[in-house]
């Protein structure tokens, strides 16, 4: 519909892809895109077709920031009772999500692209949390997936000193995965998700769910839960067919059960 603030596609096999929409603001994030991008994402995870998800913006623009416009009038309890900075529905997708960034990711853009399991940048990608500037602070995960990603120094100097990570730093730091041209950058994440795509479903969905628990558990419980996430992959059929196809030395035909 006209109307769409996101665009949705199918790129290749396997892949769905959710782009934000909204370019004469840059793509700021406010309640009604998110929603819509939410809702987006989540008919893809729920889908059988679908491997791999990838959110996007514009060459110009990832994401601004969220829209300040949205915020400026509300209160504290407004924000507690309403808080359009809650997105957690993102953080509860199971299949793997990749953003693909180019122009500015400030803000919540940068938050929302931490948020993914993989970033892929073009050359242009600038990321940055400048709320500071504006009297308050990150909301959305900012202070603490930054921190992680690279290290309390830096993410100091970002947050506190408004310092912009360009795409070749934000790579040189851990921020992103990889850093194409402007004219590739899409294509190459579309194509890393259909690799990923391309993979057992269970077993992708079990790793992903490992990796992050890593973020959060004592090393002793993250193994066990590795351990137990392990066992659970050789109640699949794509665990028999793999280790079949193996042994044969031919391809696996993956089945996603």
């Amino acid at each position: 519909m006209t109307d769409s603030l996101i665009l949705v596609e199918n790129p290749a096999p396997g892949v769905g892809l959710v782009r934000f929409n909204r370019p004469q603001a840059l793509n700021a994030l406010n309640a009604e895109l998110l929603r819509q991008a939410f809702e987006a994402l989540e008919a893809f995870d729920a889908g059988d077709a679908i491997g791999c998800l990838v959110l996007t913006g514009s060459d110009k623009a990832f994401a601004a920031g969220a829209d300040i416009a949205q915020m400026a009038g509300q209160n504290a309890v407004e924000m507690l009772n309403d808080d359009f900075t809650d997105w957690s529905r993102l953080s509860r997708l199971q299949k793997p999500v990749i953003a693909a960034v180019s122009g500015w990711a400030l803000g919540g853009g940068c938050e929302l692209a931490m948020m993914c399991d993989l970033i892929v940048a073009s050359e242009t990608a600038k990321f940055g949390q400048p709320e500071i500037g504006i009297g308050i602070m990150p909301g959305a995960g900012g202070t603490q997936r930054l921190t992680r990603a690279v290290g309390k120094a830096l993410a100091m100097e970002v947050m506190l000193a408004d310092r912009k990570l360009t795409a070749a730093e934000a790579a040189q730091f851990g921020l992103v995965n990889r850093v194409y041209p402007l004219d590739s950058y899409l294509a190459e994440a579309v194509a890393l998700a259909a690799r990923i795509a391309g993979q057992p479903r269970i077993s992708a969905r079990l790793t992903k769910d490992a990796i992050n628990k890593a973020e959060e558990l004592a090393l002793s419980e993250g193994l066990a839960y590795e351990k137990r996430s392990f066992y659970l992959t050789f109640a699949t059929e794509d665990k028999a067919e793999g280790m079949a196809a193996f042994l044969e030395k031919r391809p696996p035909l993956w089945k996603g059960r």
